[in-house]
């Protein structure tokens, strides 16, 4: 009978052997779909897109189904199986639920609608007595509008699909006697609702500014309620925290091993509320933090950009940016170092905050290696390098960079970095 995993060659050979094939994974196929110097060069969109949302379904995979149905297949089969599993998903949830059935009545999440109105219109797409070139809306690096909607459909996805099965423990859906496929339906329907909530709220205001903006008026999609506390109307003030807000969260099961909030003895769903509202803070410290003391070493970029405003926007992306620096390090601490640390109980306090100081130092390192190492430049083909800060899209290949180690730790169960402890 298998046991318990253990690293196959012992640590930390384990852990650096199987964290270097995830980076030469990600670097190989990095060249080959997005960098502009490869084959496909679908640097930043559509890549980001397809990314993006390869992560969330293998969430509902991993997190919400169990693997269901293939959670008993062998391996490396399994892994294989629901690899291939997940591609079809992602493109059927972007072509079809999103571009065909929510595209019925929403235009904005419909990258062929909207490229079908241009092309209807000659080139140009025409309201309230404007011409709205094809390029502008459907093409080019600052188009592709309904592309990008998606992605913040799936941004919010990332915090608001596990922070029921972190937080809340699973509740309501948690403790029933449940099978699958019904208990991670139940769960994905119940945080669905949590997605459709955040992502009106936060982001559907942005996007009646964009089209607003564009086509004069618009009475159909809000406005942003946030200038108010940020300064600007852009999206990316979100961003900036909400970034943060899914790096706390998912530090909790890794690295901190549910510390802090194993500490809160309330049950559910005030553990889970209670939580959620200290990481919604803990998220923006973080990314407020970031914003004024990115200043510090970004004055020459701050000094070319003009406007305040477009400033303040750069800063709130870029706090994103920052979080996405952590993602590799917790990750594979947790999951391929098997959160080591020099004190006998990894479970302590004094493991908690060494991981995290340890984090936040290997954060640091793996930013100065990507903007003044200009790894996104030499090792990954971005274009715009003269403005590495301003358009680098380091969230970009941060993302991109743990998809290997998620594939192999929720698909393959760690195959072939771990073995199972017979019995």
């Amino acid at each position: 009978m298998a046991g318990a995993l253990k690293p196959r060659w012992g640590q930390p050979l384990t852990g650096i052997i199987s964290l270097a094939a995830f980076t030469v994974i990600a670097w190989v196929l990095w060249f080959i779909f997005s960098d502009p110097r490869g084959p496909v060069g679908s640097f930043p969109y559509p890549f980001v897109l397809y990314l993006a949302m390869m992560i969330l379904v293998g969430l509902w995979q991993h997190m919400f189904l169990g693997d269901w149905p293939i959670q008993n297949m062998p391996q490396p089969m399994r892994g294989i199986v629901e690899t291939i599993l997940n591609l079809a998903i992602t493109w059927f949830v972007i072509h079809v639920v999103f571009y065909r059935i929510l595209g019925l009545g929403f235009n904005f999440l419909s990258q062929s609608n909207l490229e079908a109105m241009a092309l209807a219109g000659g080139g140009k797409i025409v309201a309230a007595a404007k011409e709205l070139p094809l390029a502008k809306i459907v093409e080019g690096a600052s188009g592709r509008f309904a592309e990008r909607a998606v992605v913040c459909f799936v941004l919010i996805g990332f915090y608001s699909y596990p922070f029921v099965t972190i937080l809340f423990g699973k509740w309501p859906v948690r403790p029933s006697d449940m099978t699958q496929p019904q208990a991670g339906l139940s769960e994905f329907g119940w945080c669905s609702f949590w997605t459709l909530i955040f992502y009106t709220v936060l982001i559907v205001p942005f996007w009646g500014l964009l089209y607003g903006k564009m086509f004069g008026d618009s009475y159909a999609l809000g406005q942003p309620w946030w200038e108010g506390i940020s300064g600007i109307k852009h999206v990316h003030w979100v961003f900036g925290w909400w970034e943060w807000m899914i790096v706390i969260l998912f530090m909790t099961p890794n690295v901190w091993r549910m510390k802090p909030w194993s500490a809160i003895t309330l049950p559910q769903p005030w553990k889970g509320l209670v939580s959620f509202i200290l990481n919604v803070i803990g998220g923006y410290i973080v990314a407020i933090l970031c914003v004024k003391l990115a200043p510090i070493w970004l004055s020459d970029v701050l000094h070319h950009i003009d406007k305040e405003a477009e400033r303040t926007r750069f800063l709130w992306y870029h706090a994103a940016e920052i979080a996405g620096f952590t993602l590799i390090p917790f990750l594979a601490w947790h999951h391929y170092f098997d959160d080591m640390v020099p004190m006998p109980d990894v479970d302590s306090w004094a493991a908690f905050w060494f991981r995290t100081f340890g984090v936040m130092v290997l954060c640091a390192i793996n930013y100065v290696f990507f903007y003044y190492g200009n790894w996104g430049h030499w090792g990954l083909g971005n274009h715009h390098w003269d403005h590495k800060f301003v358009h680098g899209e380091s969230l970009i290949w941060n993302f991109w960079w743990i998809i290997p180690l998620l594939w192999n730790e929720w698909f393959f169960h760690k195959w072939p970095f771990y073995t199972h402890d017979e019995h």
